[in-house]
């Protein structure tokens, strides 16, 4: 049923300006100009016929009953985990196996896994008489199916939205906060394994916010015990490795140590941010994307396109935009009444949010590169098409949001 009064009018408004800022910013990346040499690729308008397939699936989406949407969870989530598989055994692009091509279009079923999997969480931890305990365990028994397929691919990018989702909405699901300090412990433990005066300063930190949190000494202790092997394990780990792969992970972590190789991408986006300036070199103008010095130019550094041909004005309407969008659907979480749509939505918050910040962070270079699209912005189809059903999710919600389940 749709309601025009419970309709929220700003974040529509807000995802159709994304979509228009994408499409203008595409049309840009598809240009080459040099000399009197002018060319366009057919990127932009195929993103135009997206947006437009994209925003009549919002429309759809909102029109289907509740009922019928909540039957199809379950059986979508179950075909997207089929083609997560199949999609393995296609002819590897790019040297990894994402996309199932046909008849021109691609397809990239971890798109589709991301709300999918969301969706599927949210109803399963939200069950009554559930411990925390079992919506932890559930959360996670349902949560790595897709992260080890998508890991398989390989695509360690995405598969790091999944684990931001899921303790979003163990959060939102009112798990107690040490769960999450337990669950993520172990990452910080490794992180801190680079200094011991890091390693002393973490697991003091950790064992006294345990204590804080009432837990028994039994379990303080073997929390405890499992962080500090780990941290002393891995210096050992790293000595045992030979020295490519220990060149690997650096170049990883820093790509400036392969300038021409690993590195080139990253260097080559944030020379077309810093040469943008203030106010940029003008649209179609960028230098760097002309001569096509900077890489995937059109999908995950199309941030580095506005910045080099907008400059820093661009680059922060760009973030204003995007803040304004998070904030929206951050304050229509509280007005969402039932626990697993609520849940869901802190889920689908997550995953947009986290998604946004890998791909910005590395086109200024504060993060590896991972092949995560920026939303809404990048080309394609079919990361175009879920994200914004995504967002379509949470405007069904809250249009229905005077309804009881």
């Amino acid at each position: 049923m749709f309601n025009r009064k419970k309709f929220d009018w700003v974040l529509a408004s807000l995802l159709i300006i994304l979509i228009v800022m994408g499409c203008i910013a595409i049309y840009s990346a598809s240009t080459t100009i040099i000399g009197k040499h002018h060319s366009t690729q057919n990127h932009w308008w195929k993103q135009i016929i997206f947006a437009i397939i994209s925003l009549s699936a919002i429309l759809l989406l909102l029109k289907l009953p509740m009922p019928i949407f909540d039957i199809l969870i379950v059986p979508l989530f179950i075909a997207n985990m089929l083609a997560l598989i199949g999609v393995l055994f296609v002819p590897a692009a790019h040297g990894a196996h994402r996309w199932f091509s046909f008849l021109g279009l691609s397809y990239q079923p971890s798109e589709s896994a991301k709300l999918l999997s969301v969706l599927l969480v949210a109803r399963v931890i939200t069950k009554e008489n559930l411990t925390e305990l079992q919506q932890v365990a559930y959360g996670f028994g349902i949560m790595v199916v897709p992260i080890v397929l998508i890991l398989m691919e390989p695509d360690f990018g995405t598969s790091l939205v999944f684990v931001f989702s899921l303790l979003a909405m163990l959060i939102a699901a009112d798990v107690p906060f040490y769960y999450i300090l337990i669950i993520v412990s172990p990452v910080l433990s490794i992180v801190s394994s680079l200094h011991w005066i890091a390693v002393v300063v973490w697991i003091l930190l950790f064992v006294y916010l345990l204590i804080r949190m009432g837990l028994s000494w039994v379990t303080i202790t073997i929390c405890g015990v499992i962080n500090v092997f780990l941290a002393l394990i891995m210096p050992i780990f790293w000595n045992g490795l030979k020295a490519y792969q220990q060149e690997r992970i650096l170049t990883f972590i820093d790509p400036t140590r392969d300038p021409l190789g690993a590195g080139y991408q990253i260097i080559q986006a944030k020379i077309a941010i810093g040469s943008g300036g203030f106010a940029g070199k003008g649209w179609l103008m960028g230098t760097q994307k002309n001569m096509n010095f900077l890489p995937e130019h059109h999908t995950d550094f199309i941030f580095s396109v506005i910045g080099e041909e907008f400059g820093f004005l661009g680059s922060v309407l760009v973030l204003t935009v995007f803040a304004l969008f998070f904030w929206r659907m951050a304050h229509a979480i509280p007005e969402i009444k039932v626990k697993e749509r609520k849940v869901a939505t802190a889920g689908i918050l997550a995953y947009l949010m986290i998604q946004t910040f890998i791909n910005i962070g590395m086109n200024v270079g504060i993060v590896p590169v991972t092949g995560v699209p920026l939303l809404f912005i990048s080309y394609g189809g079919s990361s175009l098409l879920i994200n914004s059903l995504a967002v379509g999710v949470v405007l069904k919600y809250l249009n229905e949001r005077g309804f009881i389940k």
